[in-house]
């Protein structure tokens, strides 16, 4: 084997290696919202933050990233991003008020973020063939690392606490800085990036807003405010996007993302987003109903994460089978699979079996979904501009899942009957079969493009 293909596999595994980490940092804080709650004398609503603002903060400052990523600065943008969520980690770990715990989440949320500058670098520094397969697992990093991060971190808050626990994201932060500082390629000396400053301000009190009004329903609680949040989160976008058009140099070539394959790309995963994160949301809380319901399994906290294993292991394998098929086969395969395990579910919900299949099903599609969406999304797209477009798609994924969440909290909370605490079997199965319509919309808008993109176009040139 020669030198060069040994380099190549280190780096690939490398790169994997670094994003799973902040994947599996990234999810570190959803298992353990009521311990939060309970252990630092907050209340739930508040004790949801450190969940949410690591998406705030991941998709706000994912197009800054990958400007200044873009570049000669790749790897030191890298290097400092992870260097703050290593800082992060340290303050989730430390035994300090609330508030600092909500900045340490915060700022681990820059790892999600750092997800589209490992691609760049795949694509820049691998072969055609390697950066292909590197890319799409990549984007498949955060699936697994849900099915590793959740049981993990579920035994060590049992086993040692809170701070133990959150201290396996501050480990893994420290592990993927090493990682990267030892294998990232120098770039090529050239000139600083420029950042469009007005616009990235925009684009992040438009985003902020945007993930307000769908990942906090008690905004919507007072009407008058919400419509007021919804009215100036229009205005603000609609500024941003005045500001893009016209500057020499903007944080997000507008023109280039109103390209019909990257357009489509963008919106199919912010539909199809919305409909597997419902399908998860939902999952995931039905395996955990009390055992005083007439459904349901009652798992703790660990089993509930140990049942999201199949999801990982399946996510994990559809990552390595999407670089060998055609992209757009490979979705509509994928949104069939992820529908085929709403059905499953629907049809066997009193079987511990079958639910588990269903998470399996889910596992597979969202796999198949995130590995291909970056060749989707790269079509005819010059290099300099992969981690910036790819840092908006992240953002598409992320509000379409913050939707979905939403959403199936809606429909559950819908479903509730008066004076009970918890939604009836039937509110379940109906929630359920509300992501069919949107994964179905998913396939129809990539199908609408009659241009099949392959692996021989520009999507991965080198320009």
């Amino acid at each position: 084997m020669s030198a060069p293909v040994r380099r190549d596999g280190r780096l690939s595994a490398a790169l994997v290696c670094t994003a799973l980490a902040g994947a599996v940092i990234g999810s570190v804080g959803a298992p353990l919202i009521t311990p939060v709650a309970t252990g630092l004398h907050v209340s739930l609503d508040a004790a949801q933050w450190t969940l949410t603002v690591t998406l705030f903060s991941g998709a706000i400052a994912g197009p800054v990233l990958g400007r200044l990523g873009g570049g000669p600065y790749r790897r030191t943008t890298i290097l400092i991003t992870l260097a703050m969520v290593t800082t992060g980690g340290l303050l989730t770990v430390l035994p300090l008020p609330y508030p600092a715990l909500l900045i340490g989440r915060g700022l681990q949320g820059l790892g999600v973020a750092a997800g589209a500058l490992l691609m760049s670098v795949a694509r820049a520094h691998l072969p055609h063939e390697r950066s292909t397969s590197t890319i799409a697992a990549l984007s498949v990093a955060s699936t697994v690392g849900i099915g590793v991060g959740y049981p993990v971190v579920s035994l060590l808050d049992q086993l040692a606490g809170l701070r133990a626990a959150y201290g396996f994201g501050f480990l893994l932060s420290v592990v993927a800085f090493l990682i990267a500082w030892r294998m990232l390629p120098a770039e090529t000396p050239g000139a600083p990036p420029r950042i469009d400053v007005p616009g990235a301000l925009l684009l992040a009190l438009g985003t902020l807003g945007v993930l307000l009004l769908i990942a906090v329903p008690s905004v919507w609680s007072t009407v008058w405010f919400a419509s007021g949040l919804l009215a100036g989160t229009a205005a603000v976008l609609a500024a941003w996007a005045f500001v893009e058009l016209r500057t020499t140099e903007p944080l997000v070539d507008l023109r280039l993302l109103g390209r019909g394959p990257v357009f489509r790309a963008n919106l199919a995963i912010l539909v199809a987003g919305a409909g597997l994160y419902l399908l998860f949301s939902l999952l995931t809380r039905y395996v955990q109903t009390p055992a005083d319901a007439p459904y349901g399994f009652a798992l703790p906290g660990v089993a509930a994460g140990a049942a999201l294993i199949p999801f990982s292991l399946l996510g994990f394998v559809a990552g390595k089978a999407v670089p060998r098929m055609d992209e757009r086969w490979t979705y509509l395969v994928s949104t069939v699979i992820a529908v085929a395990g709403a059905l499953v579910f629907a049809v066997g919900s009193q079987s511990f079996v079958l639910v588990l299949l269903s998470i399996a099903l889910l596992g597979f599609a969202v796999g198949g979904i995130f590995a291909v969406m970056p060749r989707l999304v790269l079509v005819g797209v010059p290099q300099g501009e992969t981690a910036s477009v790819l840092s908006i798609n992240q953002i598409a994924r992320s509000i379409g899942m913050a939707m979905g969440s939403a959403l199936a909290g809606l429909l559950l909370a819908a479903a509730t009957p008066d004076g009970a605490l918890l939604p009836t079997r039937n509110g379940y199965l109906t929630t359920a079969l509300w992501a069919l319509p949107l994964l179905a919309v998913g396939a129809i808008i990539i199908f609408t493009d009659r241009r099949v993109p392959t692996r021989t176009r520009a999507s991965y040139s080198r320009r």
